[in-house]
């Protein structure tokens, strides 16, 4: 189970998709005034989002002839480094800021502007093949993640009674994604905590493609990269033990991510505008397309749309500029609902 990537995780992690907006035969759309099309609008940060970015900025680029938009993947944590030193203009992120990463960026003068995008579930997937793991509790899984695990929890068979004496390859989020920040804190109990001989990697492909090449891998990222690849993969229903969230193991899907029953492992994910690149037009407009015509993008890209009230008061809070996070000395797993904090 001691199994790296390095070479492939390093080439992941300075990965940058550049989207170019097409040329004047192929893109119809104009410039609006107030916007200089050799402006380049940068964004960093989650794998998880990117989808959504990557699509709402493809489409704002096919509306606005000469714009031009990078979208980069270094995790999330890597994203609001970048973010915090002032080189982006925008973060993607899978969970809520830190408090530490908020003072880093406090310290150099960067405001930011906390936006929910949309909800999305963490999936936890086995191998087509694997006829055992149908269903887990949130016990059995803190047994395989949590540290003590490290070298001692190493075959099927440990887990669970019954299960087949296979050894157990482990594959998850890389330190720096807010996937695994989410998934330790809901599952060990303190975020960050876990083994680590797993191969961890901030790209979800990776993942994907790590369990579906191997009959006695588990794996979790986000549940839009499933629906992508769900020829190649099993979901695993997970148990968390408290029926008021709905009895039995619960399999994520749309409504269950949506309607909270799918415990504890559903989460928003946000992006995190500077208040400064607001200034530029072309900043605010993407960011307003975004979070208009931008919003059917999410369910063409795997995820769940927010509420139509949620997003309502989401645009009051953008245009208002309403800086710093709702998470700030909450437990990102309290049982606040999104709109709950959206109120505060």
């Amino acid at each position: 189970m001691n199994v790296t990537a390095h070479t492939l995780h390093a080439a992941l992690l300075t990965l940058s998709l550049t989207i170019a907006a097409c040329d004047g035969r192929q893109n119809a759309g104009e410039t609006p005034a107030g916007l200089e099309p050799a402006e380049v609008i940068t964004v960093d940060g989650s794998s998880t989002v990117f989808p959504i970015t990557e699509a709402a900025a493809e489409e704002f680029q096919r509306a606005h002839a000469g714009m031009r938009i990078t979208v980069g993947i270094s995790g999330t944590g890597g994203g609001f480094q970048k973010f915090c030193r002032g080189e982006i203009d925008l973060a993607d992120a899978s969970r809520p800021i830190r408090p530490t990463e908020a003072a880093a960026c406090a310290k150099a003068g960067v405001q930011f502007i906390e936006i929910p995008v949309a909800y999305d579930g963490l999936a936890v997937v086995v191998n087509p093949k694997n006829t055992w793991a149908t269903s887990m509790t949130v016990a059995e899984l803190r047994k395989m993640w949590e540290p003590a695990a490290q070298g001692q929890i190493m075959r099927w068979s440990q887990v669970r009674a019954g299960w087949p004496d296979r050894e157990l390859h482990l594959f998850g989020a890389g330190v720096d994604s807010g996937t695994f920040d989410y998934f330790t804190e809901a599952i060990a109990g303190k975020e960050g905590q876990s083994r680590g001989d797993y191969t961890s990697s901030e790209d979800d492909n990776v993942i994907v493609q790590g369990v579906s090449g191997d009959e006695n891998a588990l794996g979790y990222f986000g549940y839009a990269y499933y629906e992508e690849n769900r020829d190649k993969l099993k979901l695993v229903a997970i148990d968390d033990g408290d029926d008021a969230n709905g009895k039995g193991p619960i399999l994520p899907s749309p409504e269950t991510v949506e309607n909270g029953t799918y415990r504890p492992l559903s989460r928003p994910i946000f992006i995190y505008p500077k208040v400064k690149s607001l200034d530029r037009p072309e900043v605010k407009s993407f960011i307003d397309f975004y979070l208009t015509k931008g919003i059917p993008l999410v369910r063409e890209v795997g995820y769940i749309p927010l509420k139509d009230r949620e997003y309502e008061i989401v645009r009051r809070r953008f245009n208002r500029r309403k800086t710093g996070s709702m998470y700030q000395g909450t437990d990102s797993h309290s049982q606040m609902t999104l709109e709950q904090r959206l109120a505060q």
